[in-house]
């Protein structure tokens, strides 16, 4: 367990083969991890000098960017790809849970192709 401990979170979260991003309450991307470059159709650099609003198609309905993905938690949205077609993911709960908290880290998971292939 001390292992584990000592692991820095960037190294860990870039090794995950799902989607992961980290923004703040205005909305910057602080955080990708290639995972979720690439489901966009973006490189890391492009994406992290987005607003995460320009690609989260799904309407936030706040102006905190962490409190509106708080409110589409565990719950299907859309994002926007790079050549044009939506993406439809569901979206984690932020892994930073605290009330406090001034950014959200969450993960998807694509279920475009799936969702296409049931009509």
């Amino acid at each position: 367990m001390d292992t584990l401990r000592r692991l820095p979170a960037l190294r860990v979260l870039e090794q995950l083969p799902v989607p992961v991003v980290a923004v703040t309450e205005e909305g910057t991307v602080l955080y990708s991890n290639e995972a979720m470059a690439e489901m966009l159709g973006l490189t890391r650099e492009r994406l992290q000098a987005m607003n995460f609003r320009d690609v989260f198609e799904t309407p936030l309905q706040s102006k905190s960017a962490v409190a509106g993905l708080q409110r589409h938690a565990n719950t299907l949205v859309e994002l926007s790809h790079a050549d044009g077609p939506v993406i439809r993911a569901v979206m984690s709960r932020s892994a930073l849970q605290r009330a406090d908290d001034d950014i959200a880290l969450v993960t998807f998971h694509d279920l475009t192709e799936q969702l296409w292939a049931q009509g």
